[in-house]
């Protein structure tokens, strides 16, 4: 390897381990270059491709330092191009970011959240969208940390969204919540999908049985809706977008949080994703959906 591509795949490698943090100085030139044994044009050239690799800063009279991206940007410049396989949860906004991330990003597996973590824990995913509960109150990392434990687990922050029950407009059977489901046709999704968990949360929580629940089984947020609007099914928990455009009514029940978990080793491709996730346009369309809140989308949670 060329002297200088060594140097800085050695300052990316201390960055991507952490040991090298945001904001971090790096030796001026000679210093480092005596250190390592290199000449000063060698480390200004090493210098300069991580600067435009966007791995550190450089300004006119200042020691170059590490850039705020310059995790991701490591880890861009370490492992390259390469396709981030997505399992895991459905969701209406979820094309949105897709469609600016590109080819970069594939669906692969079931879409549910279980089927996600299952994936992921077999290495046939890169990172699994979830949006489960844990029994603490807390959404999303009990079961990352668990399912990624010793893989350096974190989560990729998207957005938070509005989960209820879509009802026929004007609501006929005066449905406030789950307790009022036993005895009616209730659209469900599959198990091992986080909204069915989330529905089985509720009834239990509300002193019914979701065994009890008697009604058709869906694999979508906009399948249950349809199935509401066509009359097969009295009502159904999905994302308050799903009951809009059909002109269907909504009892709003719970705000959760939804996430993508990755291992560390997976960040580099995940690149395209979390980019597209910080893109304003692409939050701007997302945040216009009814029940959605973008304002964490693209933040990287280390757990």
């Amino acid at each position: 390897m060329t002297r200088y591509l060594e140097i800085s795949t050695r300052v990316a490698e201390q960055v991507r381990s952490r040991q090298l943090r945001p904001g971090t100085e790096l030796p001026a030139v000679r210093v480092y270059a005596a250190q390592v044994g290199a000449t000063a044009s060698t480390i200004n050239r090493a210098y300069r491709h991580l600067a435009d690799a966007g791995v550190i800063t450089v300004e006119s009279r200042r020691r170059a330092r590490v850039a705020s991206d310059g995790f991701l940007a490591a880890l861009h410049l370490l492992h390259g191009e390469r396709v981030f396989r997505l399992a895991g949860s459905d969701d209406p906004a979820l094309q949105i970011l897709l469609n600016r991330a590109g080819r970069a990003v594939v669906l692969t597996g079931a879409r549910n959240s279980f089927q996600g973590l299952r994936a992921l824990a077999h290495n046939d995913a890169d990172g699994a969208a979830l949006h489960l509960r844990h029994h603490t109150g807390v959404y999303n990392a009990p079961f990352a940390h668990a399912l990624l434990r010793g893989r350096d687990p974190h989560l990729i922050r998207l957005w938070a969204r509005e989960q209820g029950l879509i009802v026929p407009a004007g609501n006929p059977n005066g449905i406030g919540g789950a307790a009022d489901l036993p005895g009616l046709r209730v659209a469900k999704r599959e198990p091992g999908a986080g909204t069915r968990v989330l529905l089985d949360q509720l009834c239990i929580e509300a002193g019914a049985n979701p065994d009890d629940l008697a009604g058709p089984q869906f694999s979508s947020h906009l399948e249950i809706a349809l199935a509401v609007a066509a009359g097969i099914a009295d009502a159904g928990l999905a994302v308050r977008a799903a009951a809009i455009d059909l002109g269907l009514d909504f009892v709003p029940l719970a705000w959760e949080r939804f996430d993508i978990a990755i291992p560390g080793s997976a960040l580099g491709a995940a690149e395209p994703l979390i980019n597209a996730a910080r893109d304003p346009a692409v939050r701007a369309e997302i945040q216009a959906l009814p029940g959605y809140d973008t304002s964490a989308a693209g933040q990287i949670d280390l757990l």
